[in-house]
């Protein structure tokens, strides 16, 4: 991205902090405009698409341009699997989180609490409990660490539950 390019990236990003949406699209497509394949841009669209408009299928496109043009860039990986699990497309998603866990500049916790959210939202307990405790294992963060023991200690809340009703 040349400098230009990379100020009127920034300029955008902050239009998105500041809730100025439009803008901030203008400013994106401008800079695809000048360099087509820009993986943050794409990202960042794919994300306008999805959280404000709830376009998913343009999203969708947006990310998965940014992953082909920009493969090292982790953003992307990550927003499209968030858009897969809102979708409910639970096979595809693992396939991508397998995939992702392939690409070193991908933090790995993420990839396994992504894999537990996904078994959560399936009501497999144990399999979300797995990832969640792989997340821990894979994070160097105390944030995302006491995250996922929130989300160990909600599945066993689950889990407990689940057994009431099932006798």
């Amino acid at each position: 991205m040349n400098n230009k390019m990379e100020e009127l990236y920034w300029e955008a990003e902050a239009d998105i902090r500041n809730s100025s949406y439009v803008e901030a699209f203008r400013k994106y497509e401008t800079i695809l405009y000048e360099e087509p394949g820009n993986g943050p841009t794409l990202n960042s669209l794919g994300w306008l698409y999805k959280t404000q408009i709830e376009d998913y299928k343009k999203a969708e496109k947006f990310y998965l341009a940014c992953i082909s043009s920009s493969p090292n860039y982790p953003h992307a990986y990550i927003n499209y699997a968030v858009l897969l699990t809102d979708m409910e497309r639970y096979e595809e998603l693992t396939t991508h989180l397998g995939k992702c866990l392939t690409v070193s500049t991908i933090e790995k916790s993420t990839v396994y609490l992504r894999f537990g959210i996904m078994e959560e939202l399936k009501l497999n307990f144990k399999d979300a409990i797995a990832n969640y405790e792989k997340a821990i294992l894979m994070s160097l963060s105390d944030e995302k660490i006491k995250e996922c023991q929130d989300h160990v200690a909600r599945c066993k809340t689950k889990m407990e539950l689940g057994k009431q009703y099932s006798s």
